[in-house]
């Protein structure tokens, strides 16, 4: 299968990573599931940073829960990063616009400047900032790999407001029989997708999708895996056809089947 690189620019989400509260368990998992493979990195205070390949390009990153989001209550969690040119004014401006800035922009090892940051309504996402240039061996759009972040949310008007007044989206308001779904773009590029949360009790986040080759084989394998099923396998037309589904220590994820164009 050809690989595809793709050239992202600021504003666009550019990296997925875990926290969870058995880092061991869940390599084993997402190794299982989308044939990644790990190499560890040490950070500071003994614990270390999986970076997860699939056929030599990295996908997805997997560590333990942060202390930080445990004291928090946040239970374990996929984080949607955006690539930003500055995110000490990222996370000027998400104050500016009434969000939270969680952590502080720090320096990651010298790779870059993070910041986890919370809009209004109270999800959580990541603002990226690399040292030099956005690492192209990521790999996007191909199985096992990122393909789309979309956001549940309790108040997708002011939740659409915010992102766009934050990396200038540009939304594009669509009907997927009768469901509002708003598609934000990023310059011409369709970034990720805003809409309200599917039912009462689901807290505002961002859920990560990763493409795969059969979205029902994927399921019936991460359910024998020990995954739960959180949204069964359903199709939109022109889209595809995804789920969603928990891995065993609970954090929710989404895969899609995209339809074939042409």
């Amino acid at each position: 299968m050809a690989t595809e690189t793709v050239v992202l620019a600021p504003g666009a989400f550019c990296w997925v990573d875990l926290g969870t509260t058995d880092p061991a368990a869940a390599r084993k998992f997402f190794g299982e599931l989308f044939g990644w493979t790990a190499t560890e990195h040490p950070m500071p205070g003994g614990q270390t940073y999986a970076m997860m390949e699939k056929d030599g390009r990295k996908v997805a990153g997997i560590m333990l829960l942060p202390e930080q989001a445990r004291q928090m209550g946040a239970p374990p969690h996929w984080l949607s990063h955006v690539y930003v040119k500055s995110a000490q004014e990222t996370a000027r401006k998400v104050r500016e616009l009434g969000g939270k800035v969680l952590l502080e922009p720090m320096d990651c090892m010298g790779a870059g400047t993070m910041a986890v940051l919370q809009d209004p309504q109270g999800a959580v996402f990541g603002a990226w900032q690399p040292a030099t240039e956005l690492d192209t061996n990521t790999a996007y759009n191909q199985p096992g790999a990122l393909c789309w972040n979309e956001l549940w949310t309790s108040d997708t008007g002011a939740a659409t407001g915010f992102y766009t007044g934050l990396f200038g989206w540009k939304p594009d308001p669509q009907d997927f029989g009768g469901m509002k779904y708003t598609v934000v773009k990023n310059g011409e590029r369709p970034n990720g997708g805003i809409m309200a949360s599917p039912g009462e009790g689901v807290p505002p986040n961002w859920v990560v999708y990763f493409a795969v080759a059969n979205c029902d084989a994927t399921v019936s394998k991460a359910t024998g895996l020990g995954a739960k099923v959180l949204a069964p396998a359903m199709g939109i037309p022109t889209v595809g056809r995804f789920a969603v589904l928990a891995d065993p220590q609970g954090a929710a994820f989404a895969v899609i089947q995209p339809e074939k164009q042409g």
